[in-house]
């Protein structure tokens, strides 16, 4: 039985040394370093600087954290932060901790962190004789018969002593006597005292013998414990039970049922009668749980199982079965009965898991440690064996230990949070026993952000269309940029990039947001002055180091009817757009009298321009034109028509809201001689005037030249930066007939759109609403389609 305890003692610390030893893959292992101490130490004895044999930094151990992390349920040892001395926290009693195994050994696991380091210190705890060998009982009685021939031996009860080694019953001494002397057999690891009859007994001369056994330890001192043995005299039952086996032994499987019979013991005795019938009974002083555990019959000697038998908790028991006859006095021999007990893979595998870390980074590299995993499996060999798994397609992976079933959980390959930000990593643990037994378990890693992605942007670039005359400083449109990464690497500012030179000048009036993107203009925009502009946005994260993107943003500024139309012709020297015209009165009807020039700065509806008589002193003699701005006869003169008649002629643009201006022309009726009298002399006083007349025109049409191809350079510009389906064309307008006006268009997506001039061509479409002074065009890619204009106009 006492081995029994030894087992299991050695077994439950087996266990606690591979506990100890799970932190064995991280990054940094040492040498094991060990002390010895004996057991009854004063509590705080120092036992060894650990952090001296270990080689640690003894002024950064508060720091680290230095601390025991493993050892016994009531820590026996305590670690000090300050110098890295292991000192004794708790009384230690070796017969407590460790039972009869031999040697004690206590594994302590030291941790440290930043960097993490794992330790093992192993402690041996030295055995002191502090244990007096003892007897159960204090007096033994034997009853020997006096027909008992010398030689015979009587076993005696054997003497406890929780103390090992040397400390432990080595000696039995029997007091002095004349019959009697002491003999000491070995079964195992025990020393079996017997009673040795050395002269035949004569219960006439002697009834009772009074004995003292002692049992003696070898420790230093030594100690002793005793036992008062009586023996009664009986009279002759000469012989005794003889069994067929002095050792007997046996194999059964763990988790028998109750009342499987384990093995039979026989012992014959030469008597007759009474004195040759045997009982049988356990001997010794065996344990409570050899009762729970076995029965034994006492005629049969068949010992059946009682109890539950469990090879974890005991793997070998041994009985001391006595024979004894019924004479008188009654006869007894004794064997030793040793059942062994075989494994059954009863016992799942059980997993530990000490995470280091629940929340890895995802820039951590292939390799790191993440989490180290203990497998225990209370069964023996290969029912003991586990093979531990992880679940499939997960971006790790286990490496084996170089102690048995311990692995530690690592980084097999990069991570990605905006890919996948938690894992559920399913830890399977299967043994190798028939059938095989499993565990799972699930382990719960984060992944935590680092800024590794660059803010974007929906669309690069971006296109914005602003009618001119805006409200400075009104917000003019918002730019939004997202961040796939979290928390300050995700939050976003805004700045606009402010360029050199010319483009540098008009985004020098554009304020930003920094917070929310939201642009406002300083000024207001002017379509005659700027049509196109762009300028560049950059979007930057809060991360460590910040990352950044940019984009760009092509503003498209929109017409709006801000020109009022200015007449070209006729213009008096005064400056007034008032004019003569003379005629002779022979011309026939539909005779070209003059032409109304006017030009608008505005472009496509805004300066379309139409020209109507507002006054006119004969309806019947005079038409207007009301697109080219012709003034010609209806009919022929009569001398009766007035000599001079007065036109006025309204010219206004096409707008929301309509701007005009008017020009008077006085048309005077003259003789056909006068007439070509006149021409020439009105020829040569307004030669001056239609010179001055063409300069202006010739300025103006350089102005509009000038502009429109450099509308043309910027958007081919653009065109080229683009992709095909979102090119910006602006071509010229190529039907002009006399009034001075120009047409852009340009394409944005899969529209088309034109700002047009004064007139349209022939099967043009007006098509009421959205945007002003636009033309929507199909693709001209579709060349089977029938080209269509379309205008739009703004309610």
């Amino acid at each position: 039985m006492e081995a029994k305890g030894q087992r299991r003692g050695i077994h439950c610390w087996s266990v606690a040394f591979c506990i100890s030893a799970m932190l064995g893959c991280v990054q940094r292992v040492s040498a094991q370093v060990k002390y010895s101490v004996p057991e009854e130490v004063k509590v705080g004895s120092v036992v060894g600087n650990v952090a001296k044999d270990l080689g640690l930094d003894i002024s950064s151990l508060e720091d680290r954290g230095l601390r025991i992390v493993s050892g016994t349920e009531d820590a026996h040892f305590e670690v000090s932060q300050k110098n890295g001395v292991l000192y004794v926290h708790k009384n230690i009693d070796r017969e407590e901790l460790c039972e009869s195994a031999s040697p004690c050994l206590l594994n302590l696991k030291i941790a440290a962190e930043d960097p993490m380091e794992i330790h093992y210190v192993v402690i041996e705890i030295i055995d002191v004789n502090d244990n007096s060998p003892s007897f159960q009982e204090e007096e033994k009685i034997l009853e020997i018969s006096e027909s008992t021939l010398p030689g015979k031996r009587f076993q005696l009860p054997t003497a406890r002593d929780p103390d090992v080694g040397i400390n432990t019953v080595r000696i039995y001494k029997l007091s002095l006597n004349e019959y009697f002397t002491v003999q000491i057999r070995e079964r195992g690891d025990d020393k079996v005292p017997f009673l040795v009859l050395q002269k035949a007994l004569d219960r006439e001369k002697n009834h009772e013998h009074k004995l003292t056994l002692t049992a003696v330890d070898t420790g230093n001192p030594p100690r002793s414990g005793t036992l008062n043995i009586t023996v009664r005299v009986l009279d002759s039952n000469d012989n005794h039970p003889v069994f067929s086996q002095e050792v007997y032994t046996v194999t059964i499987s763990e988790n028998v049922s109750a009342e499987t019979s384990v093995i039979t013991v026989k012992a014959t005795d030469a008597d007759e009668g009474i004195n040759g019938d045997v009982e049988y009974f356990f001997g010794g002083e065996p344990e409570a749980k050899i009762y729970n555990t076995f029965i034994l019959d006492r005629d049969t000697g068949n010992i059946r199982v009682k109890g539950e038998i469990d090879f974890e908790k005991l793997d070998v028991f041994k009985l001391d079965v006595h024979a004894t006859d019924k004479g008188q006095p009654p006869m007894s021999s004794d064997c030793t009965v040793i059942i062994k007990v075989l494994d059954e893979n009863d016992n799942k595998p059980e997993i530990e898991v000490t995470s280091l870390s629940k929340l890895v980074s995802e820039d951590s590299k292939p390799g790191t440690v993440v989490s180290l995993i203990s497998i225990t499996d209370k069964d023996a060999s290969l029912n003991g064996k586990v093979i531990c798994t992880l679940s499939e397609n997960v971006p790790f992976e286990l490496k084996p230990s170089f102690q048995d079933n311990m692995y530690s959980l690592v980084l097999k390959s990069r991570l990605d949070r905006e890919s996948i930000s938690h894992y559920d990593i399913e830890i399977t643990a299967t043994d190798c026993g028939q059938p095989p037994l499993s565990t799972f378990k699930t382990l719960s890693i984060d992944v935590s952000d680092v800024n590794d992605n660059y803010p974007e942007f929906s669309h690069n670039p971006i296109e914005l269309y602003l009618r001119e005359n805006n409200v400075p400083g009104d917000i003019i449109f918002s730019v939004t940029g997202s961040d796939k990464d979290l928390n300050e690497n995700a939050a976003l500012t805004y700045h606009i990039v402010r360029e050199e030179g010319t483009r540098a000048k008009t985004s020098a009036f554009l304020n930003i947001n920094p917070d929310n993107g939201q642009i406002s203009a300083l000024k207001s925009f002017d379509f005659e002055r700027v049509k196109t502009f762009h300028f560049h946005v950059v979007a930057s994260d809060s991360g460590s180091p910040s990352l950044s993107s940019n984009v760009t943003v092509n503003v498209f500024i929109l017409d709006q009817n801000d020109n009022a139309p200015v007449i070209l012709y006729p213009l008096s020297s005064n400056g007034s757009a008032e004019g003569v015209e003379e005629i002779p009165r022979n011309v026939n009807a539909g005779h070209l009298v003059t032409k109304v020039r006017a030009y608008d700065a505005d472009i496509g509806y805004n300066g379309w321009l139409l020209f109507s008589l507002q006054e006119v002193t004969a309806h019947s003699l005079f038409t207007l034109d009301r697109y080219t701005g012709q003034i010609r006869t209806l009919r022929s003169f009569t001398e009766t028509d007035e000599a001079e008649h007065k036109l006025l002629i309204l010219v206004k643009d096409n707008g929301n809201v309509s701007l005009s201006a008017t020009a008077t022309v006085l048309v005077r009726l003259v003789e056909p001689k006068e007439a070509f009298a006149a021409s020439d002399v009105k020829s040569s006083s307004r030669a001056d005037e239609d010179n001055n007349v063409t300069f202006y025109l010739m300025i103006t049409l350089a102005s509009v030249s000038a502009l429109f191809l450099i509308s043309i350079i910027v958007l081919i510009a653009m065109q080229c930066s683009k992709s095909t389906d979102y090119t910006s064309k602006y071509l010229q307008e190529t039907n002009y007939d006399g009034t001075l006006c120009h047409s852009i268009q340009y394409r944005s997506g899969d529209k088309r759109y034109m700002l047009v001039g004064p007139r349209m061509s022939i099967g043009s479409t007006i098509v009421p609403g959205s945007q002003a002074n636009t033309l929507v065009l199909p693709d001209r890619r579709k060349a089977s389609e029938e080209v269509r204009l379309v205008f739009i106009f703004s309610k």
